[in-house]
């Protein structure tokens, strides 16, 4: 196997994702490892994440970290007493970069100023809030526990507390027209600092939101609605400085979140917390590591072996191939050549099937260049189909 660039040069960056699995309530179509618990010992987790950190950080050490993530589950809900342990950690383990990013999620219901100005001192310069509507009704159909009002009291304190805030929304939700949809992204581009994720509402394996649907509660809007609102949002987001660098993602440039930038590059990241994922390129191997999902299961493994690793395999070939191209072809900058090269050690066109490949180019789904494979904005409106059929 090819090596992978590993060392602290690597321009797509070195991140370090914490999980926190706990929530106030469980929303109906979240499908991420989160979990309601009436107590949380935080002083016992904190040593159990500082631990995890510690075991991840002897095998990659040499490395420039440029972004750490606190994700969730609701990290909003740590003490920040933990948030700042694990950020004096991470600088005592690894290099930091000079612009160090340092996201932590927060629900508005967890947004007190003297928590987020606890947050700050603690070193985080960046938040992301999960506002999802701006519309009281919406938000309970949600399964949301704010109200419209304190998402905008959280937006107002996150824009005057932290240097860089992102906030996101939901739509394409059952019965929003594209009037009703226009009106509220309004509202949020005047409340936006310099980033926004909107996330059209899928209906996740596994939750309620799913078993709803089967009962017939509500159903989604039709597929031909939900693209015009896919165009409408990108087009909209464009005309005011904020465009779609990711599927969901839009920012103004020089504002992207560099965490998830890192991800979708296909750049090495430790992921540490019940359920966390990480990739490690040791040696010129690729590793796909997963932590234990249940919060009890992962904090007993890491007090007696030190770490709570479930799965740790090496990406095979073909794997590792579908994975950067799934990853690439979300970003409006698409996959470097280079990045084939160094992943699999052949040029793209020798890496993918060359028949699919040109159907997806005069379909109008994809371009190649000298440089790089990017998919359109037709290709990534319909990035699913575009994936299956230049990878099945």
């Amino acid at each position: 196997m090819v090596s992978g660039v590993s060392d602290s040069t690597d321009a797509r960056g070195f991140g370090v994702y914490v999980h926190w699995p706990f929530c106030l309530a469980k929303c109906p179509y979240c499908d991420f490892n989160s979990h309601v618990r009436d107590a949380i010992d935080q002083k016992r987790w904190r040593q159990a994440l500082l631990t995890e950190l510690a075991h991840y950080a002897g095998e990659t050490g040499g490395r420039t970290v440029t972004s750490l993530f606190f994700g969730g589950g609701t990290p909003s809900l740590m003490d920040p007493e933990t948030v700042a342990a694990v950020i004096d950690a991470v600088h005592g383990h690894w290099r930091a970069a000079p612009d160090l990013e340092i996201t932590l999620e927060a629900n508005p219901t967890s947004s007190e100023a003297g928590r987020f100005r606890a947050f700050r001192e603690a070193g985080v310069n960046r938040v992301s809030i999960g506002v999802q509507a701006l519309d009281d009704r919406m938000l309970q159909f949600l399964g949301r526990k704010h109200s419209a009002a304190e998402a905008l009291r959280a937006l107002e304190i996150g824009g005057t507390t932290f240097d860089r805030m992102s906030f996101d929304l939901i739509y394409a939700r059952p019965g929003q027209s594209l009037r009703q949809w226009q009106a509220e992204l309004e509202r949020a581009l005047a409340l936006s600092g310099g980033h926004l994720s909107l996330y059209q509402l899928t209906i996740e394996p596994g939750t309620v939101f799913e078993q709803r649907v089967a009962r017939g509660d509500f159903q989604l809007p039709p597929e031909h609605d939900q693209a015009v609102l896919f165009d409408w949002t990108a087009e909209r987001l464009e005309q005011a400085g904020l465009p779609g660098y990711e599927i969901s993602n839009h920012a103004r440039p020089g504002e992207e979140s560099r965490h998830n930038l890192t991800y979708w590059r296909y750049g090495d990241y430790v992921g540490v917390g019940p359920g966390a994922h990480g990739r490690l390129t040791l040696d010129g191997h690729k590793l796909a590591t997963r932590q234990h999902r249940a919060p009890e299961a992962w904090l007993e493994n890491v007090e007696r072996a030190g770490h709570a690793t479930r799965q740790r395999l090496e990406v095979e070939p073909d794997a590792r191939l579908s994975e950067m191209v799934m990853m690439g072809l979300r970003l409006a900058e698409g996959i470097p050549a280079s990045r084939f090269r160094s992943e699999t050690g052949m040029t793209t066109e020798a890496a993918l099937d060359p028949v699919r490949l040109r159907r997806l180019i005069e379909g109008g789904f994809l371009t190649l260049s000298e440089d790089r494979l990017t998919a359109t904005p037709a290709g990534r409106a319909r990035l699913d189909a575009v994936l299956g059929a230049l990878l099945a």
